[in-house]
């Protein structure tokens, strides 16, 4: 199964602190795995107390292809923005007094934003999953989904999600995660595979570079969730 999704505005940020806020030119393959559960109506977190919501160890496995196809008229541009921020120990202190119980942590930064966002993205799974995904797009679960499915930040929506044919895929820049000792051509960027939301530390990031072909190369083929953690 091969899904176009399109967003007038999109952000997909990795993890990163600072008065500047980069995003990443496709959305890391967790993202994209989280999107599909959501279109399939499945609940990727447990149901807990606890401060930290943890992943489910019992998800769907699937192969996961990311690309942006030729064509795409994609720009990056960059806004400022107040960010609120939650600060560590005693730092600024001081500063609640003044606001009156107001937020008094906020600080100018500026955030990238990718315009007019194309995407591609490939699914190998058990036909019951693509089923399921299909009657996600067609609003035939019987179920209520959490939310919605959206670009990156909350805020951005996607204008358009929907199946093509891989006979329909034109030459697209697939990213795919590049072995130790190589050296690609561009377009080089740091993606997130996997999220351990209890241990930050076994959070699984790789470098990905982009090579232009129609179909997916085996390469970019990805298996999530990762066979050695599914925490």
């Amino acid at each position: 199964m091969f899904l176009l999704l399109k967003a007038p505005f999109a952000s997909f940020r990795p993890f990163q602190s600072g008065s500047y806020r980069s995003t990443t030119p496709v959305p890391s393959p967790s993202t994209v795995y989280g999107i599909l559960l959501n279109l399939a109506g499945i609940e990727q977190r447990t149901a807990t107390d606890q401060p930290i919501t943890l992943i489910r160890d019992d998800l769907p496995e699937m192969e996961i292809a990311i690309g942006v196809p030729n064509g795409c008229q994609k720009q990056t541009s960059v806004l400022s923005q107040q960010l609120h921020n939650y600060p560590v120990g005693s730092s600024g202190k001081e500063l609640a007094k003044k606001t009156y119980g107001n937020k008094y942590w906020i600080a100018p930064v500026r955030r990238e934003v990718l315009v007019d966002v194309c995407i591609i993205v490939g699914l190998k799974t058990d036909q019951q999953l693509c089923d399921r995904i299909v009657q996600g797009l067609n609003g035939e679960l019987d179920e209520p989904r959490y939310g919605l499915p959206f670009a990156g930040d909350n805020n951005f929506l996607f204008d358009e999600i929907k199946i093509i044919s891989e006979q329909n895929i034109p030459c697209t820049k697939w990213y795919y995660p590049i072995e130790d000792n190589t050296r690609p051509k561009g377009g080089i960027c740091r993606l997130t595979t996997w999220i351990d939301r209890a241990d930050n530390t076994k959070t699984n990031i790789q470098v990905f570079a982009p090579v232009f072909c129609n179909s997916p190369p085996e390469n970019a083929w990805l298996n999530l969730p990762p066979s050695n953690d599914k925490n």
